[in-house]
């Protein structure tokens, strides 16, 4: 869960400030019809769903909310469908004036009590080894507040993070992570009994956790079927591909305080999908959808195997039941794959046009100037390919139809800065600098449109920021809404 994402202040600045290695090997997959695109427009999504990291995600009132670390400040963004929450307003619910705990602020997550919303989240002075956890709450029952803080929770003296609520025998606990024994090894998980939804009471109890690597146990979230309690968490160096999530579990009855008691499952249970171009699948929630006939998984994940903390994204995908009571997490999905909705989800008027949906129509991609195209960045493309250029003035035109539009493109050490206008107004100037290849990363959002026709033009400026070696520009995947 460590550390800030840059991406979406870059985004913010109209700027995307991110890297690139060498290019993953060749997959050739079959385009789809534009028609049925359309036909999926109002059933279906794509990852990501928010440009952040270590989500809480939920279903309340009608609306999808999303917290993820922001680093200076809480964070809340809301959506009345999945389909169109990438490209959400922020609502910035808490800034905190005490410089004890104001920056390397992590990992909020929700939980409803009563009439009200609380948020538990890490923060710092600055100092790494200074976070603790804390706990914000509602001023009434909107899970956009407003919010004020409430208490420093589980403070034992010494570095905890990730902490948040679990309920067993009817009884509220905290569990959050912190330092193995005497401050070595690998961190580990910790559980403590709450009197109220601020207040962690008596002393805590170490809950030893395998995790297939040396280094952390992180993000423990709890997850309930049939009388028992599933206690999933993430392991290993949240930078590295190979984070993954792992999953202790107790009967109801057992005393979670007793470390005997929670029964250690095998191996991880969601983890790194080369195939797919997935790496570093942790620090998650469940919801359920809308109708509560279903159990889902938001996380986050990489479309790089290179060591980084940047370039984390939320995803969702829906989980099911083996037959022994466990849950079936299955295989994190590639980013731009097609999904269908929560069942109950009111859906939305997207759709998604592919750098090979060539024409001067609708949902489609007009080149002028000298392109090139193809297969070289694999997995990390939506549908295995794209277009690119650096060539100045070199232009790609999408007429579509509705209320903003999104870019997700390749960024990569050798990319320059594009100029993005829609429907012939100013450019804005877009950056595709990385000094770490990534693909289908969020790098144009459009403000919000007046329904009807419209025209986006990405034109290469044949400039670059000093860093990069070259001016290209990568065109990918395109969502309309």
């Amino acid at each position: 869960m460590r550390f800030v994402r840059p991406l979406a202040v870059a985004i913010a600045a109209g700027l995307l400030l991110t890297t690139l290695a060498s290019p993953a090997p060749a997959r050739q997959v079959p385009a789809q019809p534009a028609a049925q695109q359309q036909a999926a427009a109002t059933t279906s999504f794509r990852n990501p769903v928010n440009a952040g990291a270590d989500p809480s995600l939920l279903w309340h009132n009608g609306k999808y909310y999303v917290a993820t670390t922001t680093g200076d400040h809480i964070g809340i963004w809301s959506s009345t469908s999945l389909a169109t929450l990438l490209v959400a307003p922020e609502t910035v619910v808490y800034r905190d004036s005490d410089p004890s705990r104001n920056t390397q602020m992590w990992a909020p997550a929700f939980r409803h009590v009563g009439n009200r919303w609380y948020v538990y989240y890490t923060a710092s002075d600055g100092v790494d080894a200074n976070h603790r956890m804390y706990v914000l709450e509602s001023a009434g029952d909107d899970p956009l507040g407003p919010y004020t803080f409430k208490a420093k929770i589980a403070d034992f003296g010494e570095y905890a993070i990730d902490g948040e609520p679990i309920t067993h025998n009817g009884q509220q606990y905290f569990v959050w992570s912190g330092p193995g024994r005497g401050q070595g090894g690998p961190a580990q998980l910790y559980i403590v009994r709450m009197s109220n939804p601020w207040t962690a009471t008596g002393p805590r109890a170490a809950i030893p956790a395998s995790g297939g690597c040396t280094e952390v146990r992180e993000g423990p979230t709890p997850l309930y079927r049939n009388g028992r309690t599933f206690l999933t968490y993430s392991t290993c160096d949240t930078g590295k591909p190979d984070y993954q999530l792992w999953m202790k579990s107790i009967p109801n009855g057992a005393d979670p305080m007793v470390a005997a008691n929670w029964v250690q499952h095998p191996g991880p249970i969601f983890s790194r999908n080369d195939a797919t171009g997935v790496w570093g699948p942790g620090h998650h929630s469940f919801f359920t959808s809308p109708d509560g006939t279903e159990d889902w998984i938001a996380y986050h994940g990489k479309n790089t195997s290179t060591y980084t903390y940047a370039f984390r994204t939320t995803r969702v995908q829906k989980l099911s039941w083996n037959a022994d009571g466990t849950p079936n997490l299955g295989r994190p999905l590639a980013a731009g794959a097609t999904q269908q909705l929560p069942s109950g989800d009111p859906g939305a008027a997207t759709s998604v046009v592919n750098d090979f949906d060539l024409g001067t129509g609708q949902n489609q991609v007009q080149y002028a100037g000298s392109w090139n195209s193809g297969s070289g960045c694999g997995t990390q493309c939506f549908w295995g390919n794209d277009h690119w250029t650096g060539i100045a003035n070199a232009s790609a035109t999408i007429r579509f139809t509705g209320t903003k539009v999104a870019l997700l493109s390749v960024v990569d050490r050798g990319n320059g800065i594009a100029a993005i206008s829609i429907d012939g107004g100013p450019e804005q100037r877009v950056d595709y600098y990385s000094s770490i290849r990534v693909g289908e990363q969020l790098t144009y959002i459009s403000p919000t449109l007046p329904p009807g026709p419209h025209t986006l033009r990405i034109r290469v400026t044949g400039e670059k920021n000093p860093a990069s070696t070259s001016t290209q520009v990568s065109v990918d995947r395109i969502e309309i809404y």
